[in-house]
């Protein structure tokens, strides 16, 4: 049986339990003003902050710095902390080597083909910057831009409002777009994303969000007896560059059925030539729902060892599930281990990848006059 994080909080404080990450004493209720500090300089002296965000017994602290998401720390089943999301203590580790870490990823989430597509008749030439593909924006996306940031304390929520301007021509995208980004952590201690944009000319957009989850704790080890159910009953399988082919494959049979919830480590092995293609899984599920006019749940992650719980709702129609196949224990994080294959996944809830040069696939076009929404929540158990 799932209890919620406030039973549990409320239990562990009774019985005298302490929180052992920064900050003292778990508490369920009574979110505070975000409040802000200096997190270091870029090199041509740009100041990057952080900001720290609590309530319903979720603590966050967040950059200005590509909106990243540094730490996220939740309860066991003891009511004990532990920070869930990998991240660095250093502004420079995330300057210099940092793979999209706890980011704000736009304006196009995902890859896209040799980084070209065609909109409206003319051709376009993105930054490339992952082999000959544009990944997650280029070279420069909103992962690697400051963010102006704007943080509220009313009612019962507590969040910051992160706003960014991508001028016409940035990574080769066209038009101005005016994006913004709410973050609000709820009483019930949910993180809740909400996704804004505008743009003056046509383009395309795909916004999403890449935090690494660990939910036994950051840097401690493998994530392979996590256990992921996903709403999808088909994929898209990607061709060597990990382009989508254009088709979407049932996932039943697979090792991509996780329709209902198994251990990630049950079929990441299995002799598979997408598994071997991708070193694991980093695919988009096609979810059963398709897009909606409001969050529903598509997604669930389980710790067996602390009992600690996420479930994921979105509007959007995919989600990417990324195995963390690509950490190589070159990066050490803010817990001072260093972060090797598996360590943490990625569940980046989006339109699917090169939707641009895919006419089957639902559109990511934007025009003037029309507003980009999107939601995902996040919410925590034990």
């Amino acid at each position: 049986m799932e209890l919620s994080r406030r039973t549990v909080i409320a239990g562990a404080a009774a019985a005298g339990v302490a929180a052992t990450a920064v900050g003292g004493t778990a508490h369920a209720t009574g979110g505070r003003k975000p409040v802000k500090e200096l997190f270091g300089k870029l090199a041509d002296g740009t100041k990057v902050y952080r900001w720290s965000l609590e309530n319903g017994g979720t603590r966050m602290k967040v950059l200005s710095y590509g909106g990243v998401v540094q730490s996220l720390e939740l309860p066991d089943r003891r009511g004990r902390y532990a920070n869930v999301s990998l991240g660095f203590d250093d502004l420079d580790d995330y300057v210099a080597s940092s793979p999209y870490m706890g980011a704000l990823i736009g304006r196009y989430g995902n890859r896209i083909d040799k980084g070209r597509f065609t909109l409206d008749g003319k051709a376009y030439q993105l930054s490339v910057n992952d082999g000959e593909n544009t990944l997650h924006g280029g070279a420069q996306g909103f992962d690697k831009r400051v963010w102006d940031v704007e943080p509220f304390a009313g009612g019962s929520d507590v969040g910051l409002v992160l706003h960014y301007t991508s001028v016409d021509g940035e990574m080769g995208y066209p038009g101005t777009l005016k994006a913004k980004v709410t973050y609000t952590l709820t009483r019930d201690g949910d993180w809740r994303i909400d996704y804004e944009a505008t743009t003056d000319k046509a383009t395309v957009v795909n916004l999403t969000s890449h935090v690494y989850w660990n939910l036994a704790g950051e840097g401690s080890g493998t994530i392979e007896d996590h256990e992921l159910s996903i709403a999808a009953s088909r994929y898209t399988p990607t061709d060597a560059g990990l382009i989508p082919t254009g088709e979407l494959a049932k996932t039943a049979g697979t090792p991509f059925d996780f329709r209902r919830a198994k251990p990630i480590g049950r079929d990441i092995r299995a002799a598979h030539p997408q598994l071997i293609t991708a070193k694991g899984f980093d695919h988009n599920w096609v979810l059963d729902k398709g897009i909606t006019d409001r969050p529903e749940h598509i997604a669930t992650l389980r710790d067996p060892s602390s009992g600690r719980t996420l479930k994921i709702a979105t509007d959007q129609p995919g989600l990417q599930f990324y195995s963390g196949n690509f950490l190589d224990g070159t990066l050490t994080g803010t817990g001072g281990r260093t972060y090797r294959q598996g360590d943490a996944l990625c569940l980046e809830t989006q339109h699917f990848p090169d939707s641009p040069n895919q006419p089957s696939f639902p559109s990511t076009v934007l025009r003037p006059g029309q507003t980009y929404r999107t939601t995902t929540v996040h919410s925590f158990g034990v």
